[in-house]
C-alpha cells in the first residue's frame, strides 16, 4: 500500500504479524530506502531507536575500531544543538539514552515517558533524528591526534575515553583468550577483528576519516528507525520523516564477504596470571537460518548456561577433582555465521585434562535426553515471550531482525521453528556445527618461570 506522507514523498506500507502483540507491526519504506517500523504496546513509555547496518564488519586493519569510536562521537552535538544537550535534555525528562556497537550493527536508542500531550515523545524524535542525520563531530570533542606514549598531550577528549576503555579490556585475561580465538576462527572475514579496535588507531585517526566513514555507512538504506509504544501512527510517521531528512544523501551498496571454512587450530599464549584460561570456538550458521540457530541456542542452554548445565554439574559440582573455577558456554548469532564457545578458567597444572574434559562434554551433547531437550526448549519459549514485554525489548528484537537478517518475518518463523524442532533436528545441528575437528582452541597460561 502506498501512502502520501508529504507532498513530495510517497511511502510503501506493509503490515507483519508479530507474536504477542495485539496489532501487526507496521513497516514504512521510504523512496530513499530508509525504513521506519512501528510496534504498538500499551503504556506510558515509548522507545525510539535507529539501527545502522555497520560495525566492525565494515572495517579493515587501518580503521579497526572506528565504528565504536563514531558511536561515542555521535553524541557530541549537531548544528542545532551543542554537545551534551541531547543527553541532558532527555535524561531530565526521565529518559534512558544509550548506544552500542557490535560486529553487524550500531544502534542508538531513547526510552522515555511520553510526557504531557506527548511533548517528551515529540522532542525525543526531533533530537534523535537530528543526532543521527547531522552530527558535527567537532575537533575539540575528538581531541588532537597523538602517538601513544606521548605524555605531553594535555587536551584529553574522547580519544582518551575510548583508549582507556580499550586498555581496560586488553588487561583482562578473558579478552586476551577470546580475541585470540576469534582471530583464528577466520582467515579473511572481518569478524576476525575486535569491535573496540586498537588504541593506536583511535589515537591517530583524523576527523576526515571518521566523517567519511559516517557518510559512507549512515545512509538511508542502511538505517532502520523503530518506534515502540502507544501512539498515533499517522502523526508519528510525519514527525519521523521530518526528523530524518537525509537531503539527498546517496546510499551505499551492501558489502558481501567470503565465508570462512571451519578449520581446527590450537594457539597458546602466556600472560602475567595465576590460572589458566581457555576458549574453544566453532563457526555457526548464518543468522537467517532460524532452525539451526535455535538448535545451537538449545545446545548452549544444555551444555553451559547456568549452574544446572552439564558443564557446571559435571566439571564443577560433581567433579572428583577441583580443576575448574569457571566453565560455561555461549552462542552469538551474526549475519554471516555465528560463534559457539566453551570457555573455562582452570588450574594451570591441569591444562590438558581440562581441555579433554571440555571436549568430552561437547561430544556427549548428541546423547541429549528428552527431559533436557524439553527443558531447554521451554526456556527459549519463555525468553521469546519476554522479548515482547517491554518497548525496549520489542524494539531490540525488531532492530536485530531488520538489520542483521533484512527480514522481520523471521520473528514469526522463530516461533514456529521453536514449536516444531525435534531431538533429531537438534542432533543433526550439533553434529554439523560442533565437531571437534572444526574447533579452534585458544589457551592463555601463566608466564613460565625461569
Amino acid at each position: 500500500m502506498l501512502i502520501e506522507v508529504t507532498k513530495v514523498e510517497n511511502i510503501k506500507k506493509t503490515e507483519i504479524r508479530y507474536p504477542f502483540l495485539p496489532a501487526p507491526v507496521e513497516i514504512y519504506e521510504r523512496e530513499n530506502g530508509h525504513k521506519i517500523v512501528f510496534a504498538k504496546k500499551e503504556g506510558g513509555l515509548v522507545n525510539i531507536s535507529s539501527w545502522v547496518k555497520t560495525g566492525s564488519i565494515n572495517e579493515d586493519d587501518e580503521i579497526n575500531g572506528i565504528s565504536h569510536f563514531l558511536e561515542h562521537l555521535m553524541f557530541k552535538g549537531t548544528h542545532k544543538h551543542p554537545a551534551g544537550y541531547f543527553d541532558r535534555t532527555l535524561e531530565a525528562k526521565g529518559a534512558i539514552v544509550n548506544a552500542a556497537t557490535w560486529k553487524d550493527y550500531t544502534y542508538y536508542y531513547v526510552t522515555l515517558p511520553k510526557g504531557p500531550d506527548n511533548a517528551y515523545f515529540y522532542e525525543a524524535i526531533e533530537l534523535h533524528g537530528d543526532m543521527m542525520i547531522d552530527p558535527v563531530i567537532p575537533e575539540n570533542e575528538i581531541g588532537p591526534a597523538f602517538e601513544l606514549g606521548d605524555n605531553t598531550v594535555k587536551e584529553k577528549r574522547e580519544r582518551h575515553v575510548v583508549i582507556e576503555e580499550i586498555r581496560m579490556r586488553q588487561d583482562q585475561p578473558w579478552t586476551k583468550v577470546y580475541n585470540e580465538a576469534n582471530h583464528n576462527m577466520y582467515k579473511k572475514h572481518p569478524y576476525k577483528r575486535d569491535v573496540i579496535g586498537f588504541a593506536e588507531t583511535i589515537a591517530s585517526v583524523p576527523r576526515e576519516t571518521i566523517m567519511n566513514y559516517y557518510h559512507k555507512y549512515y545512509t538511508p538504506n542502511n538505517i532502520t528507525t523503530i518506534v515502540a509504544g502507544d501512539f498515533d501512527s499517522e502523526e508519528i510517521l510525519k514527525r519521523v520523516v521530518e526528523a530524518f531528512d537525509f537531503k539527498g544523501r546517496k546510499n551505499t551498496p551492501k558489502n558481501d564477504f567470503e565465508l570462512d571454512a571451519p578449520e581446527a587450530k590450537y594457539v597458546e599464549n602466556f600472560a602475567h596470571i595465576n590460572t589458566g584460561f581457555s576458549i574453544i570456538g566453532w563457526l555457526g550458521p548464518v543468522a537467517c537460518s532460524i532452525k539451526e540457530n535455535i538448535g545451537l541456542e538449545i545446545a548452549n542452554i544444555i551444555l553451559g548456561e547456568g549452574q544446572s548445565s552439564r558443564l557446571y554439574q559435571n566439571l564443577i559440582e560433581k567433579a572428583d577433582e577441583h580443576i575448574f573455577n569457571v566453565v560455561a558456554s555461549d552462542y552469538y548469532s551474526f549475519r554471516d555465521g555465528g560463534n559457539f564457545f566453551v570457555q573455562a578458567n582452570f588450574k594451570p597444572e591441569y591444562k590438558d585434562k581440562a581441555l579433554s574434559q571440555m571436549k568430552t562434554e561437547v561430544e556427549k551433547l548428541a546423547e541429549v535426553e528428552e527431559r533436557e531437550f524439553k527443558k531447554a526448549v521451554k526456556k527459549l519459549k519463555v525468553r521469546f515471550a519476554e522479548s515482547a514485554e517491554t518497548v525496549s525489548d520489542i524494539a531490540d528484537t525488531i532492530g536485530y531482525y531488520m538489520t542483521v537478517c533484512d527480514n522481520i518475518e523471521l520473528v514469526e518463523e522463530y516461533q514456529k521453528e521453536l514449536e516444531n524442532i525435534t531431538i533429531s533436528d537438534f542432533k543433526d545441528i550439533v553434529k554439523k556445527y560442533l565437531p571437534l575437528e572444526h574447533a579452534v582452541v585458544s589457551v592463555l597460561m601463566p608466564e613460565k618461570k625461569d
